[in-house]
């Protein structure tokens, strides 16, 4: 009998193969007819320094499946060409990401991500091409239109989906951020990293009293040796300039760091691949609602009312854009109407924007029944499925009715036209949001300023001319925010770098989620803490149903099969993060009993082939799942790439 093979044993003959970079090209997924060749699959990740955990379970599926005889090789790339290659020119066998969803989400984000309706188009909808017409379809349907209690709905959604498996749920991380409160307090009421997160802040009396700068409190620097762990080069001197400005101004500065160089080069709220959870945008960006633990909050709405069972009625508030122009009814009609064909008309087939699709999709028809009302035609869905719908960017019609022509990009491959609104990188972003665009150094820094006529800074109590009424509806907590007239984020090269940042009093919060590695570090910072939360952007692997084997549903149970979630959140994360089998384990109370992680640590639908919490892969039992799927091996133990 096959004895199981260690994991650390197998990673270390691993290690050439995990260290490969750079574009291999396509995958010799299948044969020419008639041969006999090794099935190769190739797993697309960015590299650690961007994202350490995605590409430790890269690593970890690649050596057991180069273990069970399929050449396995693990290809690296910047985040943007990783979500390029996925999304928009579909040229992947299998990739690492997270979903988008910061926050527990509501189970019809699951409608766009497979819905067979989206599979020919490019995008974050359906990246998979996957489609299963009579049952997953039919079951986002019943979802949507389930009321009161779509539990049943969702529950048998949630089964379909761990069984056939066009992606592979591996772990939700817990969000861990590293914070200083000298200046900013309010980290506790939300994720720095969302945005009721960081309009949650306020200042604290030692800020109103600053005299500001960069430098811990005693303005003592850094406190060991001035330089980032692992990147060289002087702390000290990287922060002054990095975040730069004279001390008045610097004590109502709000300054973050990332990792992530997206906000300091495309400020696209409606662009697919350059930034994960759209944090910035969004504050750039209002949507008529919001939600704010769990309630639904009008937010450049005052109020909505479904009219009929496929009307609804939106109520608006008084706003004007960031350039001085008022903001009207016209502008939400325009603003669906875009996202459904971003050509307006103007090419032979609609061009609907990458994202938000499962949100405008809903919308059928968009009428601006006077300046403050705008009429919403939807689909006979629910009250939950509207809610999704309504939180979508609202965009200027004057500035975006201009980005309707067809478009070219270089790195894209597809060949269907797109439009200047989805390639453009929006450059001096015009929004109507609570914070308005000052200035950015690409791949360095991006500087953002408080909007004092947005109706959150209307409704402050005591300034002149302050509303009550500005912001009715909306939680006291927001009102007068944000409390910072300046915002600036900073690029660092690690997430050692970015702690030491806040370490060392140069900057309040990291703002992307920190990896595992990060985190005796911040025990080491005496005036850092660690804030985390619950994140509904769970890691996955995700496969391109369009290729064979991969089009095969017990081929993709197999690999899923190969991942040992329970190790994968010991050792990579660091216990930093809870495995799950179903993409909705962030809100467990959707998560039917069959489907929750048990006490055993054992995947409820496809079990480790192995001894599940230590790594250890059952090379023979993982081999004869794939027998009994239909799957052969040469003499050599390698699996072939095509059954005969």
């Amino acid at each position: 009998m096959t004895r199981p093979i260690s994991r650390r044993r197998a990673l270390a003959g691993f290690g050439a193969v995990a260290a490969s970079g750079g574009c291999l090209g396509r995958s010799r997924n299948l044969a020419g007819r008639g041969t006999t060749s090794q099935l190769t699959l190739q797993i697309d990740a960015v590299p650690a320094d961007r994202d350490p955990n995605a590409i430790r379970i890269a690593r970890h599926l690649a050596e057991n499946l180069k273990t069970v005889g399929i050449d396995a090789r693990i290809n690296t790339l910047d985040r943007t060409t990783l979500w390029r290659k996925v999304l928009i020119n579909q040229n992947f066998d299998a990739y690492v990401g997270q979903f988008l969803e910061p926050k527990p989400f509501d189970p019809d984000a699951m409608y766009a991500l497979t819905h067979s309706r989206f599979a020919p188009e490019v995008g974050r909808q359906n990246p998979f091409g996957f489609a299963d017409l009579n049952g997953v379809d039919e079951e986002l349907e019943r979802q949507r239109r389930a009321e009161p209690d779509r539990r049943e709905a969702v529950a048998d959604l949630q089964r379909s989906l761990t069984e056939l498996q066009p992606f592979t749920v591996v772990a939700f991380p817990d969000p861990l951020t590293a914070i200083r409160e000298e200046r900013f307090e309010g980290w506790s009421q939300g994720q720095p990293l969302t945005v009721s997160g960081l309009l949650s802040l306020d200042r604290t009396d030692a800020a109103d009293g600053s005299t500001g700068g960069g430098g811990s409190a005693d303005g003592g620097g850094s406190t060991d040796g001035g330089e980032f762990l692992d990147d060289g080069g002087n702390a000290t001197a990287a922060a002054e300039e990095l975040f730069a400005g004279d001390d008045a101004e610097a004590s109502a500065t709000l300054r973050l760091v990332t990792t992530d160089s997206g906000i300091t080069e495309n400020w696209n709220p409606i662009a697919a691949e350059y930034r994960r959870q759209g944090t910035f945008t969004s504050l750039l960006y209002d949507r008529l609602v919001v939600i704010d633990s769990g309630d639904v909050v009008p937010w450049l709405a005052t109020d909505w009312e479904r009219v009929g069972p496929e009307t609804v009625e939106v109520s608006l508030r008084d706003a004007t854009w960031h350039d001085g122009e008022p903001l009207t009814a016209d502008d939400v009609a325009f603003t669906y109407e875009f996202l459904r064909d971003t050509s307006m008309g103007s090419m032979e087939t609609p061009v609907p924007t990458p994202r938000f699709r499962g949100r405008s999709s809903v919308v059928e028809s968009a009428l601006a029944v006077d300046d403050r009302t705008v009429r919403l035609g939807v689909e006979n869905v629910n009250r939950a499925v509207v809610v999704r719908a309504l939180r979508v960017p609202i965009l200027p019609a004057h500035v975006w009715s201009d980005r309707t022509e067809a478009a070219t990009i270089a790195g894209f491959e597809f060949d269907a036209e797109t439009t200047e609104a989805l390639v453009s990188p929006n450059e001096d972003p015009v929004g109507s949001g609570p914070i308005r665009f000052v200035e950015a150094t690409a791949e360095e820094s991006a500087v953002f300023e408080r909007n004092p006529d947005h109706f959150l800074v209307r409704a402050e109590t005591g300034g002149d001319g302050a509303s009550a009424d500005a912001a009715a509806g909306v939680p006291e907590r927001f009102r007068g925010k944000p409390a910072f007239d300046r915002l600036e984020v900073g690029v660092v090269p690690s997430d050692i770098a970015a702690v030491q940042m806040v370490g060392d009093g140069f900057a309040d919060a990291t703002v992307s989620t920190l990896g595992p590695d990060a985190i005796p570090r911040i025990g080491r910072e005496a005036d850092a803490r660690l804030v985390t939360g619950r994140s509904g952007a769970f890691y996955h692997v995700g496969y391109n149903v369009r290729r064979a084997p991969l089009s095969n549903p017990r081929f993709r149970g197999v690999l899923a099969s190969l991942i040992d979630k329970e190790s994968l959140v010991e050792e990579a994360f660091d216990g930093y993060a809870e495995p799950a089998s179903s993409p909705l384990a962030a809100s467990p109370s959707w998560v039917p009993d069959g489907l929750r992680w048990d006490e055993r640590s054992v995947d409820p639908v496809h079990p480790f082939a192995g001894d599940a919490g230590t790594g250890s892969l059952d090379a023979e039992r993982a081999r004869d799942l794939l027998r009994d799927a239909g799957y052969r091996f040469d003499d050599e133990g390698r699996l072939l790439a095509r059954q005969q």
